[in-house]
């Protein structure tokens, strides 16, 4: 039996946050980490890296990174004031996400950002993703303008190196099977350490260790049939432990259950995610494309918004479509506005001189009505509106369905390309009730849970439906910061 103040069982970016955030605090802490030393990090990992928070100016960015006054002046920042924060997450969760969870949320993100540089993270300018130079000026857009350094893999990477100089211990090969409760409060966690049974007494546990999106089946229990076939994203130690753990002792379920963050995928990627080519599977480019499934026809508006407020849930419309599948489609026009992951070796492209030799080639796919799909769009594109990728550029479809909104051009131009994608699934939705002030977990009547805190994917009621990008990692530190000194103050008595 090992014992000591703060116990926190996860290791990834929400897990570290809080990690640290106890131990600044004076407390003794531990995390213990199911996956192996060089699989652990949870999905943060296998995260892109950006970063969605509150900030006015370039002058609130210049707290996280360098940027000179050259760079100051000569490029359009964009901006993510608290209020435009408030109306991206309202509207992409159909003003389902908790007020309180959202407060905390978005008016603690810049100063939870400050501190988790502090803490040793580094962030970059985002030009790799969504800026453009346009009239010969640097502009972002889709609100986040900066992203970590080297990816999640970094971020989990520069704050494991803090966490070891501060003197937390941390067990890998330790999967946490169930806390150890009086029926009053929480004393520690029981786990499998290497094989053998070991027990970890604590005066506070933080559970940061992820929803069960590896676990097919509580997708297909949750999520509903058909979603024990995703491919998974990110790590395949995500099975829904904690939560079991905390339910099992009557902590409160909340938010969307049958909700998840779910993107077009490579549609031959791996089973899981592998951490070395975490972003090759990306195929976040169809708002430039038609998205076509196997009877030849369009199901979603491709352009409704920029990807990153609608990646998220239109993976779960491909998993919908026959045999789980669909396929990018574009002509050379856009071809040098595909993100790099479309070059990649790890892809299932099918290229063509002709629309009617690409229909040939599409496997599985009714060819004739491919042709008529591509007529008929071709026909309704308002060629009267100015392209402009770098904006919701109104550039849209007339008298067909379903609508393209933006960034409607003909197929017309080749050579044509299709790129094959089914369904990765990132995170769950569904958590446990937390007081957003302290990270406690809270029973079934709303009681708090002493000895209990929850961060990360854990927390349920933030995330409806859809999903911002960017907020997830920025959600985790913010929470795990919460938990973390939530979790070292009642470990400390202060």
């Amino acid at each position: 039996m090992k014992s000591g103040d703060v116990l926190v069982v996860g290791k990834g970016n929400a897990a570290l946050c809080a990690a640290l955030a106890a131990r600044d605090r004076g407390a003794s802490v531990a995390m213990l980490e199911a996956a192996p030393v060089d699989e652990s990090g949870g999905n943060s990992r296998f995260a892109g890296g950006v970063m969605r928070f509150a900030y006015g100016s370039v002058e609130d960015l210049r707290k996280l990174t360098d940027i000179s006054d050259e760079e100051a002046k000569n490029t359009d920042w964009d901006s993510n004031t608290i209020e435009e924060f408030y109306d991206d997450l309202y509207r992409v969760t159909s003003y389902r996400t908790d007020p309180q969870l959202s407060e905390a949320l978005i008016t603690k993100s810049l100063e939870s950002m400050v501190w988790v540089r502090g803490q040793g993270a580094r962030f970059v300018p985002n030009y790799g993703a969504q800026s453009a130079i346009v009239s010969g000026r640097r502009k972002f857009f889709g609100r986040f303008p900066l992203t970590v350094n080297g990816g999640g893999a970094g971020l989990v990477a520069d704050l494991t190196k803090t966490a070891e100089k501060k003197g937390i211990a941390i067990h890998y090969e330790t999967r946490a099977v169930s806390l150890i409760y009086d029926g009053e409060r929480v004393l520690g966690v029981r786990a499998r350490q290497n094989g053998k049974a070991v027990e970890f007494r604590a005066r506070a546990v933080v559970l940061a260790c992820g929803g069960f999106e590896a676990n097919p089946e509580w997708r297909a229990r949750y999520l509903g049939p058909g979603w024990e076939l995703a491919k998974v994203r990110g790590t395949r130690f995500n099975t829904g432990d904690g939560l079991k753990m905390a339910l099992d002792i009557g902590a409160c379920p909340y938010g969307n259950w049958s909700g998840r963050h779910a993107v077009s995928w490579e549609r031959h990627a791996p089973e899981f995610g592998v951490v070395e080519r975490s972003h090759d599977p990306y195929r976040h480019s169809y708002p430039l494309s038609l998205m076509i499934n196997a009877e030849g026809r369009r199901f979603v508006d491709e352009g409704a918004d920029f990807y990153n407020y609608t990646y998220a849930k239109y993976g779960a419309e491909v998993l919908k479509q026959t045999g789980q599948y669909a396929y990018q489609v574009f002509d050379v026009k856009v071809k040098p506005l595909l993100h790099k992951e479309y070059s990649g070796r790890n892809v299932t492209r099918f290229t063509a001189s002709t629309l009617e030799d690409l229909a040939a080639k599409l496997e599985g796919v009714d060819p004739q009505a491919f042709l008529k799909t591509v007529r008929e769009y071709n026909a309704a594109v308002r060629a009267d509106v100015p392209f402009n990728h770098a904006a919701r550029d109104g550039r849209c479809t007339a008298g067909i369905e379903p609508p393209k909104s933006n960034w409607a051009n003909t197929l017309d131009t080749p050579p044509f390309e299709a790129y094959g994608v089914t369904c990765g699934i990132t995170f769950t939705f569904g958590g446990l009730r937390i007081n957003p002030e302290t990270g406690q977990v809270l029973d079934a009547h709303f009681h708090p849970m002493p000895g209990l805190y929850a961060a990360g994917e854990m927390v349920g009621g933030i995330f409806y439906f859809n999903y911002p990008a960017g907020t997830g990692l920025v959600s985790g530190l913010v929470f795990g910061r919460i938990a973390g000194n939530g979790a070292g103050a009642a470990a400390l008595g202060t």
